[in-house]
């Protein structure tokens, strides 16, 4: 059974950092892709970043795209968001992503496996 596990959320005000994790467990995407989306309440999932495996090559969401950082280990079966100059309008459930294959789509039905989530909440 695949299952992806997030870690790292909280409260952080704003301007501050954060560092999210996922580690997967039950098979490797050493040649897929891992990444995040988020879900505000509201309003529907969004693409945040996500990396293929394999490469480490990324692609992000121009919202973030120069704060948040993507990394990946192989070897843990693990994937990283790193949250800089983080802003209220980043307050959302982060949800960790993967995928066989290495195109990084921006669709979350594009992704198969999806972890439960980690709260991050931004405050004034």
């Amino acid at each position: 059974q695949v299952q992806l596990v997030e870690s790292g959320g909280g409260l952080v005000q704003a301007g501050g950092s954060l560092r999210l994790s996922c580690a997967a467990s039950g098979r490797t995407f050493s040649s897929g892709a891992m990444g995040w989306f988020r879900q505000s309440p509201g309003k529907e999932r969004e693409f945040v970043a996500a990396a293929r495996m394999s490469s480490g090559s990324a692609h992000y969401a121009d919202s973030v795209k120069s704060r948040f950082t993507i990394s990946r280990d192989n070897a843990k079966n693990k994937v990283y968001l790193q949250m800089n100059s983080l802003k209220p309008e980043d307050t959302a459930v982060y949800y960790c992503i993967a995928r066989d294959g290495i195109i990084l789509y921006v669709t979350p039905t594009e992704y198969d496996y999806w972890g439960q989530g980690t709260q991050v909440t931004v405050s004034t």
